[in-house]
């Protein structure tokens, strides 16, 4: 197949490119600067640029574009840039397809489970409602640009976990737990949706070769709670774990992102991915942090 990807430099667009290229497909990876191989295709998001022809016939989209979460504060400035760095990638794209002469086979774009919202007591489904708060609106706004894709193309709508990896969501732990400062985020008992870094890659492939439309939940199988991962972080590097860190000091830190990132309670099911056949390699969160650690 060829495929293309925008966000390809990132931490999933470069673990996918690599698995599909290793598996014998043809990737095209937008960069934002001129291209340098056959493999690369130039675009800028911010002014719209993207040649029609390059997205033309492909078997499939894969926009994993958009700007960290993970970069804090969230000021005022940093807010406005998560939002249009989505919005206008996935616009980019959108535009090109229906520009281009062959309109791609399937559209796979990024998406996330901030569209839930905080909501404790509740098992989340890709059937659920949409929450609130800033997170929820970003990605209501960013699913919305994609729908907006050619009718005949199959858009699948990637709604993101954490991915547990060095690279991921355990960049600021694994520090955090070797010099001992590691404890429970506020209670520690609201549920991350966590996914290892080998499982979203392969659940990305799974479902470019799929008949599935619209929102999946990309998520492991096994719920857990923010205490689980890092307790276990903490077991794994023999490190204690005993500095809890109350929810007001988190606010008072980090602001939005406190409650977007951390203190957010969503016991997400990947439900439609499961029906669909897909199986996990790494089913619970202990085994998707010792296959990172191990990585």
């Amino acid at each position: 197949m060829r495929i293309v990807i925008g966000g390809a430099s990132g931490l999933i667009g470069t673990a996918l490119g690599h698995a599909l290229e290793t598996d014998g497909h043809d990737v095209v990876r937008l960069v934002r600067r001129n291209a340098r191989t056959a493999g690369e295709a130039r675009w800028d998001p911010l002014t719209g640029e993207l040649d029609p022809a390059v997205l033309s016939g492909a078997d499939a989209v894969v926009n994993l574009s958009g700007a960290s979460l993970g970069k804090l504060p969230w000021t005022a400035a940093y807010r406005s840039t998560i939002l249009w760095s989505r919005l206008s990638a996935t616009r980019t794209l959108v535009d090109a397809m229906h520009r281009a002469d062959a309109a791609p086979a399937a559209f796979l774009s990024g998406s996330a489970v901030g569209y839930y919202g905080d909501r404790p007591n509740e098992t989340l489904t890709e059937e659920s409602s949409r929450g609130t708060g800033y997170l929820a609106d970003v990605v209501v706004a960013w699913e919305d640009a994609a729908a907006a894709a050619p009718d005949t193309v199959r858009t699948v709508l990637l709604r993101n976990g954490i991915v547990v990896d060095t690279e991921g969501v355990l960049k600021p732990l694994v520090p955090l737990t070797r010099f001992g400062v590691s404890g429970p985020l506020g209670s520690g008992r609201q549920h991350w949706p966590w996914i290892g870094l080998r499982d979203e890659v392969r659940a990305i492939t799974h479902l470019i070769g799929s008949s599935i439309v619209g929102p999946v939940n990309l998520c492991g199988p096994t719920p857990a709670t923010a205490d689980d991962l890092m307790f276990e972080l903490a077991r794994s590097m023999n490190r204690p774990y005993l500095v809890r860190v109350p929810k007001f000091a988190l606010r008072a830190a980090l602001g939005d992102a406190a409650d977007g990132l951390l203190l957010s309670d969503q016991l997400v099911v990947p439900r439609r991915l499961l029906d669909d056949g897909f199986e996990f390699e790494a089913d619970s969160v202990e085994a998707a942090l010792s296959e990172a650690l191990a990585r």
